[in-house]
């Protein structure tokens, strides 16, 4: 048996390549949207592609599972549980197979078990696997999706918050407990295997391990610790970070289907800064990719800027009006990475590209916003000067703020515009100064001027101003 783990560090999403080597057959576990890396391994170790498993409708990424059919032929393994609401469309053309809780299949000599494990969403499944090819007539191991992760559990709110269906964080709460319960029950020495690693806004506290084992999260995972179903409904609904908006776009496409790649469009180079404006002037949208700190000295008016870093992907599904056709600026040696990025979270209608030094080089009265440390910021506003906008996490804010901090979570800024209050200088603020740095660039591109961005953002005030206070 051959297996290969997968990780995107943009979305902090796990794959899996699972092979048979005798019958040289494959199948991938929960797949990112670009399957090079599938088809690439493959080739490597003489494997065909011939099966692609879903653990559940994705919301925080574009599966890659309908990808893998158009290229490879490959069939779908996807959960039959669920109300009608969660269930997959669109199957006519695609060669696939629903599953259900108690469900055995296989893959050459692969055993797959099917776990009905909701919680999470209702459709949740889990996939054990069992290697009869090795003689084993027990399973190695769990493939748990976002049901079990290394030291937290799914959170069961996303379709209450994200998707907007009402009443169901309460009885997905319930689902989990249930869920856990039977995980409890399995082998202390089966592996676990989960979609998500830390970062994923899918969980509140999700470890940085790769794998675990059943025995092990029964033993640590906060939420295995609960004899009490009312106690862990309460623990598991607070403090969740708050859901990214494109969460409900993702579980509609993964829902219906995806767009293949191949079909999308081909964004075409714009040669001048003139054409940018233009573009804004029309209403289009255009992201900025460089590092903060050179779009805070010298930006296109419009523009937002979201630096092409770890948290990319993430930040453009919050910011990004997906019924707009959107071009960016960037370094071009790195556009087909950006698109691929783009591409994981559903930002399929870029139409264009240019070099953003060059573009900005050409452009004629660029905007800018300084940036302040916290004792200015701290002096700014003991004048009356100004007042501090907390963009960070709601959790975050609670743990600890700036006295008389006005909270606005980054993601969100695009939509409470109104609540801005422009009478005195903004001084945008986050836990290190990179989030405050985007909220500061959708400020600029809806006309607001009179800001300041904190560097160094609350870890910083807390070593500059509050120790000194104390």
């Amino acid at each position: 048996m051959l297996l290969r783990y997968f990780y995107d560090e943009k979305l902090a999403h796990a794959s899996y390549v699972v092979g048979c080597q005798k019958t040289g057959e494959a199948v991938v576990v929960d797949p990112m949207r670009d399957v090079a890396a599938y088809e690439e391994l493959a080739e490597k170790e003489n494997l065909t592609i011939v099966g692609a498993l879903e653990t559940h409708i994705h919301a925080d990424f574009v599966s890659g599972s309908r990808e893998l059919n158009d290229r490879f032929g490959t069939k779908l393994y996807i959960s039959d549980e669920g109300d009608a609401d969660w269930k997959y469309q669109n199957l006519d053309e695609i060669s696939h197979q629903l599953v259900k809780d108690g469900d055995q299949f296989m893959i050459g000599n692969l055993v797959f078990d099917v776990m009905h494990t909701p919680g999470h969403t209702p459709e949740s499944i889990s996939f054990l696997l069992t290697d009869k090819g090795g003689a084993a007539d027990k399973p190695m191991g769990i493939f748990t999706g976002d049901f079990v992760f290394v030291g937290d559990v799914g959170r069961p709110d996303l379709l209450e918050k994200a998707a907007g269906v009402q009443g169901t964080s309460e009885a997905g709460a319930s689902q989990m407990y249930k869920s856990l319960e039977r995980f409890k029950a399995l082998a202390d020495y089966l592996q676990v295997w989960p979609a998500h690693g830390a970062g994923s806004a899918c969980g509140k506290s999700l470890g940085a391990v790769p794998s675990t084992t059943v025995g092990y999260e029964k033993a640590f995972n906060w939420a295995m610790q609960f004899d009490d179903e009312a106690a862990f409904k309460k623990a598991l609904l607070e403090g969740q970070p708050e859901p990214p908006y494109y969460f409900a776009v993702m579980k509609s496409v993964n829902k219906v289907g995806p767009q293949l790649i191949k079909d999308l469009p081909e964004p075409k180079e714009i040669a001048s800064a003139t054409a940018i404006e233009a573009l804004l002037a029309e209403g289009k949208q255009v992201l900025d990719m460089r590092p903060a700190d050179a779009y805070s000295k010298g930006h296109i008016q419009g523009t937002i800027n979201i630096p092409f870093n770890k948290s990319f992907a993430n930040w453009a599904g919050w910011i990004v009006d997906y019924d707009k056709p959107l071009y960016v600026l960037l370094d071009t040696a790195k556009l087909d990475e950006a698109l691929t990025a783009l591409r994981s979270v559903g930002i399929d209608e870029v139409y264009g590209f240019a070099e953003a030094e060059n573009i900005v080089s050409q452009a004629e009265n660029l905007a800018s916003y300084d940036n302040v440390s916290p004792i200015e910021a701290q002096e700014m506003a003991e004048k009356g000067q100004a007042y501090v906008l907390d963009v960070r996490n709601q959790t975050e804010f609670d743990e600890g703020h700036i006295d008389n901090a006005r909270h606005i979570m980054v993601g969100t800024l695009k939509n409470r515009l109104d609540e801005i209050d422009t009478d005195k200088t903004i001084i945008v603020q986050c836990q290190a100064g990179a989030r405050s740095a985007i909220a500061a660039s959708v400020l600029k591109a809806n006309g607001i001027d009179n800001l300041v961005n904190m560097t160094g953002g609350y870890n910083k005030w807390q070593q500059d101003v509050a120790a000194v206070k104390q």
